[in-house]
């Protein structure tokens, strides 16, 4: 053998504890933590089987739906897009992607690879879509199916008058996708309600749980479009027909259909069952009030946020405008190295013109709040010589 052993596996693995206030992952809990201590499961073993029946239901009452095909599919929230996407694309499909920020071209960008005909409806940056620019772009492309993020990560916008789009959708016989990976248990989603056919998330946002495993959800007219289709789901791995018998969804025996990970089933479970124990209707009103709390503060130092109108300023992902004469990276580094605090900079169409904090689960307290505040004024003034005082404006 002529490949030695690295020397770096010598030495134990050290991890340090930081606090996770960017756009996410966030902290988990230590009950999340102690759940994924436990022994592994092998993937059809009746205990993990119902672990992964436990999960179905707690998504079901996040997700605020009824759907059987209620399950998670094994990567990241990216995971659950591709899914939606390779479910019901066939070739030459007309989709439109509501874009405000990077997700809406993220989803185009994978609906293409799967040989649809992506169109856009693109809002300004930092500001949410108008329903009549949707109906507009309706009626010029007729889709069959249709994307919006509910939280875009990268601009901090939150769409409203999803139910409105719902309604649109049927008018159009177009499948409604809402990606709530960022957006899910910091403001109201009704998925049976508002008509929404297909919604994913993320385990590593608000719900605080491990990144790797991605709660999706299809309603029947979802599923009726996946049935028709004239050629196989092009992903084997993500088929939901398959996926959904592995996961129990559609009365019949299940089967086989990959290793799922049982140590991040437990972590979900657990995080889901802190949701539960909470309330979603108390989660979301924490998310609400403490973003508040930071939207003041950021003004009381003379900052301004992102998205100038407040109703549609997520309140999971805040994001603020970089003050001119600041390297944000330099802030960063600051909080980081000094505090092991993470502030994250923009992404996609906010790079270099932002910054992002995450309130994402546990970290959506007042005093986690007062925290970051104080440590992103101290880091501002210490890179950049800049003096924030209250209500000075910079």
């Amino acid at each position: 053998m002529e490949v030695e052993v690295p020397k770096v596996f010598m030495k134990p693995l050290l991890v340090p504890n930081k606090t996770l206030m960017g756009p996410g992952p966030s902290n988990a809990t230590r009950r999340v933590l102690d759940a994924m201590s436990n022994p592994l499961l092998g993937e059809c073993h009746q205990e993990n089987l119902q672990i992964m029946d436990e999960i179905k239901e707690g998504i079901k009452y996040l997700f605020q739906t009824q759907n059987p095909a209620t399950m998670c599919i094994s990567g990241s929230g990216h995971a659950g897009m591709e899914a939606a996407m390779c479910n019901l694309l066939e070739d030459g499909d007309v989709v439109l992607m509501g874009v405000t920020g990077l997700w809406g071209n993220r989803a185009g960008d994978i609906a293409q690879r799967y040989g649809a005909d992506v169109h856009y409806v693109r809002a300004r940056c930092g500001y949410a879509l108008s329903f009549e620019d949707i109906r507009e772009a309706f009626q010029t492309y007729n889709p069959k199916v249709f994307f919006i993020a509910q939280g875009d990560s990268s601009t901090g916008v939150l769409q409203s008058f999803i139910s409105d789009i719902g309604d649109l959708c049927r008018r159009f016989n177009c499948l409604l996708v809402v990606d709530i990976v960022a957006s899910l248990g910091s403001a109201e989603f009704l998925m049976d309600e508002w008509k929404v056919d297909v919604a994913y998330t993320g385990s590593q946002k608000v719900l605080c749980g491990p990144a790797g495993i991605t709660p999706i959800s299809f309603n029947q007219r979802a599923l009726n479009k996946i049935k028709a289709r004239q050629s196989k789901v092009k992903s084997y791995y993500f088929d939901i027909t398959l996926l959904g018998q592995f996961w129990g969804c559609f009365g019949t025996s299940r089967i086989y259909h990959h290793t799922v990970s049982s140590t991040l089933l437990y972590g979900l479970r657990e995080a889901i069952a802190i949701v539960c124990q909470q309330g979603l209707k108390n989660m979301i009103r924490r998310h609400i009030e403490c973003s508040y709390r930071l939207q003041k503060g950021i003004e009381n130092m003379g900052m301004e946020m992102f998205v100038p109108e407040p109703n549609h300023r997520m309140s999971s992902i805040n994001v603020i405008k970089i003050p001119n004469g600041v390297d944000w990276r330099k802030v960063s580094q600051y909080a980081m190295n000094k505090y092991f605090l993470e502030i994250a900079g923009g992404l996609g169409p906010t790079v270099d013109q932002v910054f992002r904090i995450g309130l994402l689960g546990e970290n959506a307290t007042e005093e986690k709040v007062d925290l970051v505040l104080t440590i992103l004024r101290e880091a501002i003034q210490n890179t950049s010589g800049i003096t924030l005082n209250e209500r000075s404006k910079i």
